[in-house]
């Protein structure tokens, strides 16, 4: 993999929050496999099943479980850790459940934010910090190019939004406190991620298998909403790949999309086809769009044009390889076969490709 040393990682002090979601866990297999010391700090695992409890992280990794809004014990976590490399991962992530409960929405997504930072603002031992948020922090008005980071900011749903003022809280620390380069300080905005282990709620590919798993048709919601879907593994190794040169390298420091190209931008009917058509097995699905259902956005791509022209990045698996890995995962799991070394089967062979 070119454009990024995975030997970097070995040694390193590295602090994830929200390790124990299904991008989180998927980093922190990823950053134990290359040698790095790990500490996450996150809520327990979301979901029944789930992919943290599964991936055998533990022993192997120093995993505290704490709320992102409790500054206090988030501090004592970090400052125990003392870390070189900071990833904010930490979130409610799921646009529908942010109309259900916005507060808590923006406490832990904004507040989140903020108090990761002032752990990075008091510490002696960082150099890089990334914030994740989303291809959602754009003001979107679908239209059909990609939007590229220099766009307004502007969330419509309240998921969306706080992560546009997550966004806008870095850039505030970082023009206030790291001016000087101290630490470099990036966010990378990535767009829709599927994968093996995401049992999220709300969310098409864990749909697919939950139908699969119980016999039953796919209910499909908005078939023609057009998304940039990208395997979790992608916007992971873009993740480690910024945090690694902005440490080398201050100048790397910025704000990055990371999405998947134009050719692998579908519509949801076009990804749960795809699906169907790779797990076989008279898979099927329906479209049965919800009364009174609360806005999501339509149409959305991101421009990665600056990631790919700055490090050399390119997508590594279209959209058909993202699917099959993921059921590939799934079949896995429904045998109850070995999860950490399909993960880390997984994780070998986008290296090598």
């Amino acid at each position: 993999m070119k454009y990024i040393d995975f030997d970097f990682y070995r040694g390193k002090r590295v602090f994830v929050t929200g390790h124990t979601g299904f991008k989180g866990t998927w980093l922190c297999r990823i950053l134990i496999s290359a040698g790095a010391e790990v500490t996450g700090y996150s809520l327990p695992a979301p979901t029944n099943p789930n992919l943290f409890s599964l991936a055998g992280l533990e022993g192997n990794m120093t995993s505290v479980i704490g709320d992102i809004r409790d500054l206090g014990k988030l501090k004592a976590a970090f400052d125990a850790a003392q870390p070189e490399i900071v990833l904010h991962l930490a979130a409610q992530p799921i646009v529908r459940d942010s109309y259900k409960d916005p507060a808590y929405t923006y406490e832990t997504n904004v507040m989140g934010t903020v108090n990761i930072l002032e752990c990075v603002r008091g510490s002696k031992s960082v150099r890089s910090f990334l914030n994740v948020t989303t291809d959602k922090v754009y003001h979107n008005s679908e239209w059909e190019w990609g939007y590229r980071e220099n766009e307004p900011l502007d969330g419509f749903d309240p998921y969306s939004n706080s992560k546009s003022c997550s966004e806008l809280v870095t850039h505030s620390y970082k023009n206030s406190f790291f001016a000087d380069g101290s630490v470099a300080i990036s966010t990378a905005r990535a767009g829709n991620v599927i994968g093996g282990g995401d049992f999220a709620n709300d969310r098409i590919v864990p749909d697919c298998v939950r139908a699969m798993k119980d016999g039953r048709d796919i209910i499909v919601r908005n078939p023609h909403s057009t998304r940039p879907y990208q395997h979790v593994l992608e916007p992971l190794f873009a993740y480690l790949m910024i945090a690694q040169k902005q440490y080398e390298d201050g100048a790397y420091a910025g704000w990055y999309n990371v999405g998947p190209d134009e050719c692998d931008c579908v519509t949801t009917g076009q990804l749960v086809d795809l699906f169907c058509a790779t797990w076989g097995d008279g898979a099927r699905w329906i479209n049965k769009a919800e009364a009174n259902a609360p806005h999501e956005a339509n149409f959305l791509k991101l421009d990665c044009s600056k990631i790919k022209s700055t490090f050399g990045w390119q997508p590594r698996w279209h959209i058909e390889q993202a699917i099959e890995k993921t059921v590939e995962w799934s079949r896995v799991w429904l045998a109850g076969g070995d999860i950490p070394a399909e993960m880390d089967r997984q994780i070998k062979v986008y290296m090598e490709e």
